[in-house]
């Protein structure tokens, strides 16, 4: 019911809001979030971690990603620049006429390129059905 005020003759109703009860509400949330704003642990990524394979390659290709993005394609001791639309057909061309897992494809990548160029190099190598795809890793010290 709304506060009514008598000033001489007529009653008048107050329509101001209480702001004592919202205050009330407001300090109690901020003493819960308070409470329990340390009790609350932040997510963990477990990521893998670097091993040894089981076999190592007899054979391997390297896709090379370089500070510019720019690819090289190393198979061998042959080297050669390389566009994206063309990397998958020379790495299945690397790989034909060999028994399958046999050549592995290692993407080395400089560490100051974006994550994203590397996915879209993997991206590119999966959808044309290239097998044993790595990432390069230097061990640290």
């Amino acid at each position: 019911m709304p506060g009514v005020a008598a000033r001489g003759r007529g009653r008048r109703t107050i329509n101001e809001i209480n702001m004592v009860p919202f205050i009330d509400v407001m300090l109690v949330l901020l003493i819960i979030f308070m409470v329990t704003a340390p009790l609350i642990t932040p997510s963990l990524i477990d990521l893998p971690s670097v091993g040894k394979a089981n076999r190592t390659p007899d054979q391997k290709v390297e896709v090379v990603i370089g500070k510019d993005e720019s690819l090289v394609l190393r198979s061998g001791d042959k080297s050669s620049p390389m566009a994206m639309q063309a990397l998958a057909q020379a790495v299945l061309a690397s790989q034909a006429g060999k028994p399958p897992g046999t050549v592995a494809v290692v993407i080395s990548a400089d560490r100051s390129v974006k994550y994203e160029t590397v996915v879209r190099v993997m991206d590119t190598l999966q959808r044309a059905g290239v097998q044993r795809v790595g990432l390069s890793v230097q061990l640290a010290r």
